[in-house]
């Protein structure tokens, strides 16, 4: 099995499986089953634990917790979801203004991989109706190396010509940050395992970055 990135969906066995620093909130026990996926997020523990998001039936129902990684028995990536572009067309959910940009953006060829999460993902990974009219499309872009500023601009330009709003984050092998914010400032914020970070350079975070907590 791959190992767990931030964004993945995995599924475990039991809730038992669910570890937690503190009691988590009693909406988890009858909105959440094993059957519904975990977000995986960015935290680090010890032990290697991998760290999970929680969803609930509402926007407001999110709690946070730990799995050990012999507890999951499922995973899917944010770029397994966009790679067969028929599957999109075969989604209960193509009529949703996401879904057809997802549809738009996979007949495009991008130098580099990428994925979708976010409300979007949940969906067509569950057949769940997570979205709605209003919803915004969340999009994940791998770099491992360095890209420059300016290789992204004929991209951020198709996504103004999207049918809904997209926002794209960019993953480097130190954290992901937000594409419009690096397209429109010098430093961007960089979210890593261990908190938030502003930076020069995303991709040469050493020495070139102060705690923004």
């Amino acid at each position: 099995m791959l190992l767990p990135r931030p964004h993945d969906l995995l599924w475990i066995t039991d809730r038992s499986d669910l570890q937690s620093d503190t009691p988590l909130p009693d909406w988890v026990a009858s909105a959440w089953r094993p059957a519904l996926p975990l977000v995986v997020r960015r935290d680090k523990r010890a032990d290697g634990a991998v760290a999970v998001g929680i969803r609930g039936v509402n926007r407001l129902q999110r709690a946070a917790a730990w799995v050990a990684p012999a507890s999951i028995k499922h995973l899917i990536t944010p770029e397994s979801l966009v790679v067969d572009v028929n599957t999109l067309l075969r989604s209960p959910f193509v009529s949703q203004q996401p879904v057809q940009a997802l549809i738009a953006l996979c007949e495009q060829r991008f130098p580099w991989m990428w994925g979708v999460t976010g409300s979007c993902a949940y969906a067509l990974a569950t057949d769940i109706p997570v979205m709605h009219a209003e919803s915004d499309l969340d999009l994940l872009i791998r770099c491992s190396q360095r890209v420059e500023r300016a290789e992204f601009s004929d991209f951020y330009s198709l996504l103004q010509k999207l049918p809904c709003r997209a926002d794209v984050q960019i993953n480097t092998p130190a954290g992901g940050f937000a594409l419009s914010e690096w397209l429109s400032a010098d430093r961007v914020m960089l979210k890593t395992d261990t908190g938030p970070l502003l930076v020069d350079d995303p991709w040469a975070v050493m020495g070139q970055c102060e705690s923004a907590l």
